[in-house]
C-alpha cells in the first residue's frame, strides 16, 4: 500500500475557511419539514431519477479524458478554470501540461500550498470542500439537510460496520467543481477494509440533497475504514452525477478501466458490490492520499462516540481547507 504525500505535512496549521460563522451542529432530534429546492430543480431531479445516470456519467468522463490539441489545451483549461472558479496556481504543473480536463481536475497540488496542525493527535479535513451537516449521530441516524435523516448502517453497507459508530458524529463535506478533489487520511491509522457499494449517481449538491430522500445511501460510494488512535474512522466517498469513477490510492491494484485514470466505481457492467480485507493492513499517515474523484462529489467523515469533539467555526455553510483541524480528539487506550 502506498505511502505517498502529496502535501507538506510538516507546516503550521492553516485558516480554517474563508467565512467565519459560530459553531453550530445539527440536532437530529429536528425532524421539521425539509426544506423543498425550487419547482425547476423538482422538475430535473424528478426527470433525472428515470434517466440511466451511470451512462451518463461515463459518457462525461470519456469526454473529459479526450487529449486536448496542445494549440487549445491552454484555452479550454482556462475556459474550465473561468467557469468553475478552480485555482491553477496551487497546481503542482502549469496549466498547459495537463493534456485534458480530466487530468486537471484531478490535479495533485504544489507542496506546501495546504498545511496540518502540528499535533498530530488532532483529526484534519481530508479535503476542500464545503460543510453541510454535522453533529452527534441519533443511534445510527445522521442528517443529510434538514428533515433528510438517513441510516448509518446503510451508508456503509452492513448493520454491523454501523454498529461501531452508534451514538458518534458525523460530518459531511460537498466537494464542487472547483475544488481539489483528491481524498486524503484524517487521522493516522492502519486501513482494514474497505466496501465498494453500487448505487445511483444524482447529484449531490445543495437542491439535490435537501430534495431526495436518503441521497448519500442510494448513490454509489466507496467506504475506506481507517483504525486509528481514536478508534474507527470511517472516509465515504460518495459519487455523484458526472462522477463516473471513485479511485482508491489505498489500493491501486483495485482500480481498473480503460483510459488514464482507472477506478473502483462506475465501470460499466463490472459494477458489482465488493468487501476487501487487508491482512496486514496498510499503514497510512494523517495527510496520506487515499482516494480521489474524477469530478465532484460528498465525502461523509464517521467518528466512533466520544471520540471527537467539533470545534468552531466548523458549521454548515463553512469552506474548509484540506489538513484544517476538526476539532478535539480524544483517544482510546
Amino acid at each position: 500500500m502506498p505511502g505517498r504525500r502529496s502535501l507538506d505535512d510538516r507546516a503550521h496549521p492553516g485558516p480554517l475557511c474563508r467565512r467565519r460563522m459560530k459553531p453550530r451542529q445539527t440536532a437530529l432530534s429536528d425532524r421539521s419539514r425539509p426544506d423543498p429546492p425550487s419547482r425547476g430543480w423538482r422538475v430535473f431531479l424528478t426527470l433525472l431519477t428515470a434517466l440511466p445516470q451511470s451512462f451518463l456519467s461515463r459518457g462525461v468522463g470519456l469526454l473529459a479524458d479526450l487529449p486536448l490539441p496542445p494549440l487549445l489545451r491552454t484555452l479550454v483549461l482556462r475556459s474550465f478554470v473561468a467557469w468553475t472558479g478552480a485555482d491553477p496556481g496551487e497546481a503542482e504543473r502549469p496549466l498547459g501540461e495537463y493534456p485534458s480536463v480530466g487530468a486537471f481536475f484531478v490535479r495533485r497540488l504544489r507542496p506546501g500550498v495546504r498545511s496540518w496542525p502540528d499535533d498530530r493527535d488532532v483529526p484534519a479535513s481530508p479535503v476542500d470542500g464545503i460543510v453541510g451537516e454535522l453533529g452527534a449521530l441519533d443511534g445510527l441516524t445522521a442528517l443529510q439537510a434538514k428533515g433528510r435523516p438517513y441510516s448509518v448502517a446503510q451508508l456503509l453497507g452492513t448493520p454491523e460496520d454501523g454498529s461501531r459508530f452508534d451514538g458518534g458524529a458525523f460530518l459531511t463535506l460537498y466537494l464542487s467543481p472547483r475544488h481539489y478533489h483528491r481524498i486524503h487520511a484524517p487521522v493516522s491509522g492502519r486501513v482494514t477494509k474497505a466496501h465498494y457499494l453500487p448505487g445511483r449517481l444524482l447529484p449531490v449538491n445543495a437542491p439535490a440533497v435537501a430534495g431526495l430522500p436518503e441521497l448519500f445511501p442510494g448513490n454509489e460510494r466507496l467506504v475506506c475504514f481507517l483504525d486509528s488512535g481514536l478508534g474507527q474512522v470511517a472516509v465515504v466517498a460518495v459519487g455523484a452525477l458526472n462522477v463516473g469513477r471513485i479511485s482508491a490510492a489505498f489500493d491501486p491494484e483495485w482500480n481498473r478501466g480503460k483510459g488514464s485514470h482507472p477506478s473502483v466505481s462506475n465501470r460499466g457492467r463490472a459494477r458489482k458490490e465488493e468487501v476487501r480485507r487487508y491482512s496486514p493492513p496498510g499503514r497510512v499517515t494523517r495527510g496520506d492520499e487515499l482516494m480521489a474523484f474524477h469530478l465532484g462529489s460528498t465525502v461523509v467523515l464517521l467518528f466512533e462516540p466520544g471520540r471527537i469533539t467539533w470545534e468552531a467555526p466548523l458549521a454548515p455553510g463553512v469552506e474548509i481547507r484540506l489538513g484544517a483541524p476538526l476539532g478535539s480528539g480524544r483517544p482510546g487506550p
